[in-house]
């Protein structure tokens, strides 16, 4: 019987990404600097992992860490980002910008998000710092976007589960709402029974130190072992 939630695994290599698809994970979100929340990883990445791997990939568009308002320059560098992503055949992108009072930026958000067509879009954890939760709902589902990754608003999606189980009855079929945030083996049947969500969203870095891409893979394969 198929796996109904489904995993998608956040690595910052091509290497991991290969060890994520061995321990069976369904998507991938490649990225840079996981360390400093994510930025967009280098195109030879980005395409050297495409050519590789047969799930989905997901890129990250974040041109550095820190917060999500950004630049008219930074601004072309994600658009950019966007066009080589899915030049490589990239299957999605994940985004999100910010106004200076971090409600979202629907004018620029939406520009990514036409300009990644026909790719998928997820709207990243930058949501967790909008002030009104259910105004930057509606923003994102009124974009077309199809995924919300998000920890509740909470450092971790594990404290988070109220919000994001009401974010997913109020989504209902219009936008698939992804915990991620410190999800990991302990804790990801509490976060599926408290929350409803089908997919979740983890490093699985827990724990600290480096991992070899064999232990990684069998990270993953421990973790998807246990979901319904």
């Amino acid at each position: 019987m198929p796996r109904r939630i489904l995993f998608e695994a956040c690595v910052e290599s091509t290497e991991l990404a290969i060890a994520a698809e061995k321990g069976g994970a369904d998507r991938i979100e490649l990225c840079a600097d996981l360390d400093i929340g994510g930025v967009t990883p280098p195109q030879p990445m980005i395409a050297e992992t495409r050519r590789l791997l047969t799930i989905p990939i997901h890129v990250l568009i974040r041109p550095r860490g820190g917060d999500f308002c950004y630049s008219n320059e930074e601004f072309e560098l994600m658009k950019s980002g966007v066009l080589f992503a899915k030049k490589a055949g990239a299957n999605g992108i994940v985004v999100g910008i910010l106004n200076q009072d971090k409600t979202v930026d629907v004018e620029r958000t939406r520009i990514l998000t036409e300009l990644a067509r026909p790719m998928s879009v997820t709207f990243h954890r930058a949501f967790d710092e909008t002030p009104d939760p259910y105004r930057a709902l509606q923003d994102i589902i009124g974009m077309g976007i199809e995924r919300l990754l998000t920890s509740g608003q909470k450092p971790a999606a594990e404290e988070g589960v109220s919000l994001i189980r009401e974010l997913i009855q109020r989504s209902a079929d219009r936008l698939k709402v992804m915990p991620g945030g410190g999800v990991k083996e302990i804790n990801a049947l509490e976060i599926i029974d408290e929350t409803g969500a089908s997919e979740l969203h983890g490093s699985l870095r827990s724990g600290g130190g480096y991992l070899t891409a064999e232990e990684y893979s069998e990270r993953v394969r421990r973790f998807v072992g246990i979901l319904p």
